[in-house]
């Protein structure tokens, strides 16, 4: 088994070596190889400085760096895309997060999980700006994708290489991950995880985010509704402008008849809503045929990613039953 931590960075420089050693010590108990990969989000102290001297001294580190700050979720997923483990494990770079937890995650994977994530049960955060937004983002994001996270802001999770590695990520997306997977039906758990107060540098986190996660809640709902069914959806909201339109030109060619009064406005509306609801339609049917053109690639994806899970989950349960010397 090859294992690969990915840490995001941002402004963390009195946190990256104990961050390093306590890694260090959890992956260690860990049968098989491991890096870990550090990727610098634009920092503005020398938080890669003292990365890059880490890396000097151990191999199985990798620093990445990236020219500015780009956010989280850009930084986590280039360090996935980089990432050559069989799992891979996610964690935040303050120290928050306990690496000591690092095994029971392995562990969930070798049972047969796709996806573990970690639930902050006794969170060491501020109950105002922090806890209270994130059980009601937390609830509304379960209700809104029908994928039940009891902390989808938890960034300690674990995942098959084979099936994150096709998640696209981008925004703030990294808290979506369980939702976006759940098209290839993986295997989701959640465990309890240790969650321990900042102690060096301020926290990035706060309501100002709260609007950029309902943005991508909302995309995401998009996505997981219009893409199965394009023209279907597309239809019910050219139908109200269709009717519309039905409705005025009839209200039309009845007074013309009775009355010989030629309504150019109702008409000239009418035209209008007709060509707003013909437009949705075409675009539905564009929709459409880009849904099934893709459909047959996404659902090989899909196929060879659960079979490609399935193989590694066998050999996972293998490796341990040779080790028990069953």
């Amino acid at each position: 088994m090859f294992l690969t931590v990915v840490v995001p960075l941002y402004n963390e420089s009195e946190n990256v070596s104990p961050l390093y050693e306590a890694i260090f010590r959890s992956i260690e108990k860990v049968d098989g190889a491991a890096e870990v990969i550090f990727v610098d989000d634009g920092s503005s102290d020398d938080t890669f400085e003292v990365a890059a001297r880490l890396a000097d001294a151990d191999t199985r580190l990798r620093v990445v760096k990236f020219r500015r700050n780009y956010g989280q979720t850009p930084a986590m997923a280039a360090g996935i895309d980089l990432a050559r483990g069989e799992i891979i494990i996610t964690m935040d770079g303050d120290l928050q997060n306990d690496p000591a937890d690092i095994p029971r995650f392995i562990d969930e994977i070798h049972k047969g999980s796709d996806i573990v994530v970690g639930w902050r049960f006794n969170r060491q955060d501020k109950l105002v700006t922090r806890k209270i937004p994130s059980r009601i983002a937390n609830w509304l994001i379960g209700k809104v994708t029908g994928v039940p996270i009891k902390d989808n802001g938890c960034s300690l999770k674990a995942f098959r290489a084979s099936l994150i590695k096709g998640v696209p990520l981008y925004s703030e997306m990294h808290r979506f991950i369980p939702a976006m997977a759940s098209i290839a039906g993986p295997r989701i758990s959640e465990i309890k995880v240790r969650h321990h107060a900042r102690r060096f540098g301020e926290s990035k986190y706060g309501l100002s985010r709260v609007y950029k996660v309902l943005l991508d809640l909302l995309t995401i709902k998009m996505i997981s509704t219009f893409s199965v069914r394009p023209l279907q959806w597309f239809a019910i909201l050219a139908m109200p402008f269709l009717l519309l339109a039905v409705l005025m030109t009839l209200e039309t060619i009845i007074r013309f008849a009775s009355t010989g009064d030629f309504s150019l406005p109702v008409a000239g509306t009418a035209l209008f809503f007709f060509a707003h609801g013909t437009f949705l339609l075409f675009g539905g049917a564009l929709g459409e045929l880009i849904s099934r053109t893709g459909l047959q690639q996404v659902t090989r994806f899909h196929v060879l990613a659960a079979a490609e899970a399935a193989d590694s989950s066998r050999r996972l349960q293998s490796i341990d039953a040779k080790g028990k010397g069953i």
